[in-house]
């Protein structure tokens, strides 16, 4: 999916401002680690150490919960794989770009007989959008987060990157375009980004 891989390619960019808004704290000596994980490879969207924390953060990004296999057991597959491979606690977030079905249950937990695991899961559309808009590496998730008004939220994410310098606006103008293509029409998005409009973009 384009969208998950562009969300891989902002937080390998940023790694530092996904792990601090993921954490909740600032984080500093992130380190990105490779995402491809043994026997048979399976490569995870998001994998970094956390050096001050001796800690591993893997992040998740997905636009829904069906896969094959499950999230669950993808989840405690990646989990074993990483702590065999680094030896240290890992912290995974599963970040959900897009509201499921309603009544869809959202699982954090895989069970099976005596395997309990559990992982967190956070849902992109109950983040307040003000926690992206004054960080560029987090300003494409503003268009997937809730704010007073959908339609002016997108109005004010296009100020804010009409502000940045002119190597930056280019480059995340793209990101938040296509992230907005999974909640906005195409030509409204036109219409608030009228230059700089994507074409042919290598993201995709």
């Amino acid at each position: 999916m384009p969208y998950d891989n562009l969300c891989k390619i902002l937080s390998e960019k940023y790694p530092d401002q996904f792990a601090a808004w993921v954490l909740g704290t600032p984080q500093r000596s992130v380190a990105v680690l490779k995402t491809e994980l043994g026997i048979e490879p399976i490569r995870a969207d998001y994998v970094t150490f956390l050096q001050i924390q001796g800690r591993i953060l893997h992040l998740e990004f997905q636009t829904t919960l069906e896969s094959n296999p499950p999230l669950p057991l993808r989840m405690l597959d990646y989990w074993v794989r990483l702590y065999r491979l680094y030896r240290l606690p890992v912290t995974q977030v599963v970040v959900l770009l897009l509201p499921p079905a309603e009544n869809t249950v959202i699982a954090t937990t895989f069970e099976a007989e005596t395997t309990r695991h559990e992982y967190r899961v956070i849902k992109l559309w109950e983040e307040e959008a003000n926690r992206f808009l004054n960080d560029p590496a987090l300003l494409p998730l503003a268009t997937l987060a809730t704010g007073p008004s959908a339609d002016q939220l997108l109005r004010d994410i296009a100020e804010r990157v009409s502000q940045l310098e002119s190597g930056q606006r280019q480059e995340v103008s793209s990101y938040v375009q296509v992230l907005a293509g999974l909640k906005f029409e195409k030509s409204f998005i036109r219409q608030i980004f009228r230059e700089g409009m994507m074409r042919e973009s290598v993201i995709y």
